[in-house]
């Protein structure tokens, strides 16, 4: 089996993990840990990272409860790095207001938003059926 390497693309994603300082035992805030993602995506997208996604999560060592604010934000900052979604909470949420989320994300990015659908060939921007 032969591998395209032109084929392979190098993607990242994250919860928003809350980090230590310095290697102390000093928690980063979730503020300096959601700006920390900002930096971290423009620095991908500079050096030709493919793709970022950004999953919802809601616990204390994460910061990441809202990706579409943070994705929104990422697209102003970027410009070739996809963006997508890694985990979406539906059960809590309107899935119309998801998707009109997403649909907006998708048009600041000037198309770079994909997401999970539901179907095969879904996956151009958040789709629910």
């Amino acid at each position: 089996m032969t591998i395209n390497v032109d084929q392979l693309q190098f993607g990242l994603d994250t919860f928003g993990d809350i980090a230590y300082k310095d290697d102390t035992k000093e928690r980063m805030s979730y503020e300096e840990s959601l700006r920390n993602i900002v930096e971290e995506a423009k620095l991908a997208d500079e050096y030709g990272v493919d793709a970022i996604a950004l999953g919802e999560h809601h616990r204390e060592e994460y910061a990441i409860s809202s990706p579409e604010t943070v994705l929104a934000a990422l697209s102003l900052v970027t410009k070739n790095i996809t963006l997508g979604t890694g985990v979406t909470v539906l059960s809590s949420d309107d899935p119309v207001r998801i998707y009109e989320r997403f649909a907006t994300i998708d048009a600041l990015s000037n198309g770079r938003m994909i997401g999970r659908g539901a179907y095969t060939g879904s996956s151009r921007f958040l789709v629910i059926v």
